[in-house]
């Protein structure tokens, strides 16, 4: 067994803590650089000003941007901050023992070279796993080539943030549509009634719905005249601005919207305006789901959940839209599948004014099958079905404890904390210790890294070019915008996607040293080479080295961008998205549901057979007892997952880590300062924090803290506690495998302060500075 990583030894001084030069004449503005926020999913345009030290003094929104138009959020105002944090790690690091010890690329590679190599070589390559976390699906190196080291490495428990968050809505996306990554998003900006369910927006900016400054585009909503309403345990700040806030008890939300169904049905008042099946079988499914059948569990009146169907039926232009609340419950997929079951039956998919599908700028590469379909294989332990390529991440633990062949022995984790992310993670934490390799693609040793044996630093955000395919093909409006690097790569630095390439290589037997341009030059080729005979195509009867030899870029990412943009619906090329460093506005979102449908059919499916089980398991809460408490998490504005908590301009104040619990539950349970939350997988001590904007009967604790002991000296001094100490990894939505977060059972009662206990939590300290 490997122990935890300790303190550093002194090699670490010369450039572990690397903090840029500070200039003689600070705050002087020298140079403006513009480029898309990467932090979360509003794809918000930057004007970045830099003093003589290349140091940022200054971030403003862009307000030539013409999708974002100048809007910025505290978390983008800060990017300076984030991208200069002196705890950032800027050099591969290797662990020895209890020390870590500064090493040299080269030193790095062939560490990892060795561990990995020796895994497969003992055990298999079904003893490798592969994690990718949240922000790998964000930037260029990570887009590019997680598929390819997922192919390289030869096994099938890949996992990802995917399983954490957002599975459920690809897998409903795939049953309805045929495609997984057919995701309506609403058209925020001509709907006349939006109806908001388990979604914050004015606090996470949107998700699977890039829409830049979303609070101004609802105020907008309402001021033409339209109608909000948001269905919520929390009367959030997306609350605060609707015409209508109602309380929904947390895991029942698919109750509710099949009430919505019943009601459209049973008064006739459906409009169809795509070609479906599976009406009648619908019809049959919500029978018993009246609104007098779900009200006592929902915690809705049946006459209000008449009254949003008949509103919803009635309105010029409709859209409802659900998000990470409903994704991360029980029965998340029945909940976005239901969803978009209203969106179809109010004649409001693939409208203006209802949701539609982005037009993006780039070639659309299927991902996963098309038909869908899910459980090609399953986890050797609990026999969790594949979906999208990956397993769910509740699993993991598993998989890495459970003795027998195919045993997890080694883990390549990149971009992902997943002590603090994962269902039940401190389990996660206790087996990450008993693998024989674990290698992480971070800029932290946090909470997860401090396990691995090898940690490779990526550069700063601002060193690397920014184009992020997926969000870019869930707009609200069809919009482009490539950002390059506004800061030099070192000398001597590695570019993320030179760390990735590298790893692939090391994983196909090719070794530490072959060239990372491999790696490209076989993306580029397949791209390229299914790119040649695209009817119609620029590249149309062209030779693969013929089309590759019109390709323009700094790296291979920028090349592979501009294949893509040129096999893409607008004929654009990465030359041309330079000479418009604001952004390119393509036009508003119109009808395309025919050009992503796939299903064999060529219908839009009602009533998926795939849904029978779910449905009838779901029947079975009309008679459940009410849960006596509840716990759902809590989005934060100036909080990000686990990653932000270490800039001081995005803690204190509001962005704490506190319990929310309804005055009246306060007081039956005595709660005086702290409670003792527990669940069926562990028990926290929390400050409480009485708040009349929740449910009675459900209590708030936001996700991404957990720092006790970090070597992130900022968010080690407001440490907070790990949420998902609470979250139950043994349950899971079972046609998605997606976690379960939001609805989990527990029990409070009064509690003392804590006194820190040094040893449940060994500190790391802080790596010294250069």
């Amino acid at each position: 067994m490997r122990a935890a990583a300790g303190p550093c030894d002194g090699r670490t001084t010369r450039s572990a803590g690397l903090t840029p030069p500070v200039t003689e004449d600070p705050g002087v503005p020298l140079r403006t650089a513009h480029r898309t926020c990467p932090i979360c999913d509003a794809v918000c345009g930057l004007r970045i000003e830099l003093d003589a030290g290349e140091r940022v003094i200054g971030v403003r929104g862009d307000t030539e941007d013409p999708f974002s138009r100048g809007y910025v959020c505290p978390k983008g105002a800060s990017l300076g901050r984030i991208d200069e944090d002196p705890d950032r790690l800027r050099v591969p690091m290797i662990r020895t023992g209890d020390r870590w010890h500064e090493a040299t690329w080269d030193e790095a590679f062939d560490a990892v070279e060795k561990g990995l190599t020796g895994v497969i070589e003992e055990h298999g390559r079904q003893a490798v796993a592969a994690y990718f976390g949240n922000p790998t699906f964000h930037t260029m190196g990570g887009i590019f080539y997680r598929g390819p080291l997922s192919q390289s490495l030869g096994t099938t428990n890949l996992y990802s943030a995917g399983t954490i968050d957002q599975m459920p809505k690809h897998v409903a996306c795939g049953l309805m549509f045929g495609n997984a990554m057919a995701i309506p998003v609403p058209d925020l900006d001509r709907t006349d009634f939006l109806l908001v369910i388990g979604a914050n927006p004015a606090e996470s900016h949107g998700s699977l719905c890039a829409a830049p400054d979303f609070p101004g585009r609802l105020k907008a909503l309402r001021a033409r005249g339209g109608r909000l309403v948001v269905l919520d345990p929390r009367r959030t700040r997306t609350a605060d601005l609707a015409d209508e806030h109602l309380f929904v008890r947390p895991g029942t939300d698919a109750l509710l919207l099949f009430a919505l169904v019943h009601t459209l049905l049973a008064e006739d008042l459906v409009t169809l305006r795509v070609d479906t099946e599976g009406l009648d079988r619908l019809a049959a499914h919500a029978a018993p789901f009246s609104p007098a059948a779900v009200s006592k569990m929902c915690g809705v009146p049946a006459a209000t959940i008449v009254r949003l169907a008949r509103e919803l039926a009635s309105a010029p232009t409709a859209a409802v839209y659900t998000r990470v609340g409903t994704s991360t419950a029980e029965f998340g997929t029945l909940t976005q599948y239901l969803v978009d079951v209203l969106n179809v039956l109010t004649g409001n998919l693939d409208r203006p004014g209802g949701v539609m599908f982005t037009r993006p700028a780039t070639l659309e590469v299927p991902w996963g099958p098309r038909p869908f379909v899910s459980g090609r294989w399953h986890s050797r332990v609990r026999g969790l079905p594949e979906a999208l390529g990956e397993l769910p991440v509740a699993t993991l633990a598993d998989e890495i404890e459970t003795p027998g062949e195919g045993r997890v022995r080694a883990l390549i984790s990149v971009a992902g904390n997943l002590v603090l992310s994962a269902p039940n993670g401190p389990r996660l934490g206790r087996a990450l210790p008993d693998l024989d390799f674990m290698v992480c693609v971070d800029p932290y040793l946090n909470e997860t890294t401090r396990y691995a044996d090898v940690i490779l630093p990526p550069p700063r955000m601002m060193q690397m070019p920014h184009y992020d395919l997926l969000l870019l093909t869930v707009t609200v409006r069809n919009y482009t915008r490539f950002s390059p690097p506004v800061l030099p790569l070192e000398p001597g630095q590695l570019s993320e996607a030179e760390i990735m390439a590298r790893l692939c290589l090391i994983a196909t037997g090719r070794g530490a040293a072959a060239d990372p341009a491999l790696v490209d030059e076989a993306v580029l080729g397949e791209l390229l080479g299914a790119g040649v005979q695209i009817p119609g195509s620029p590249f149309e009867g062209m030779t693969v080295p013929g089309a590759r030899s019109l390709l323009e870029g700094d790296s291979g990412p920028e090349l592979m961008l501009d294949a893509m943009l040129r096999l893409g619906p607008y004929g654009l090329s990465l030359a041309e998205l330079r000479k418009h460093p604001h952004g390119i506005d393509l036009g508003p979102l119109e009808p395309r549901l025919a050009e992503v449908l796939g299903t064999e059919s060529g219908l839009v499916h009602l009533a998926p057979a795939e849904l029978g089980e779910e449905i009838d398991r779901l029947r079975g809460r009309l008679e459940a007892p009410v849960p006596r408490m509840l716990l759902i998490g809590r989005r934060q504005l100036r909080s990000n997952n686990s990653w932000l908590h270490n800039v001081p301009t995005l803690v204190g104040g509001s962005n704490r880590c506190t319990l929310h619990v309804h005055p009246d539950d306060v007081d039956r349970l005595g709660l005086d300062g702290h409670a003792r939350v527990t669940s069926a997988t562990g028990d926290l001590v929390v400050p409480v924090e009485p708040n009349d904007r929740i449910m009675p009967g459900v209590v708030s604790l936001p996700h991404g803290w957990g720092h006790a002991g970090s070597s992130q000296r900022t968010a080690a001094r407001q440490p907070g506690v790990n949420a998902n100490a609470l979250t139950d990894d043994s349950v899971v939505d079972p046609l998605s495998g997606n976690a379960v977060f939001n609805g989990t059972p527990v029990s409070l009662a009064p509690a003392p302060a804590p006194i820190d206990d040094p040893a449940a939590d060994p500190a790391l300290p802080p790596l010294p500075r250069r």
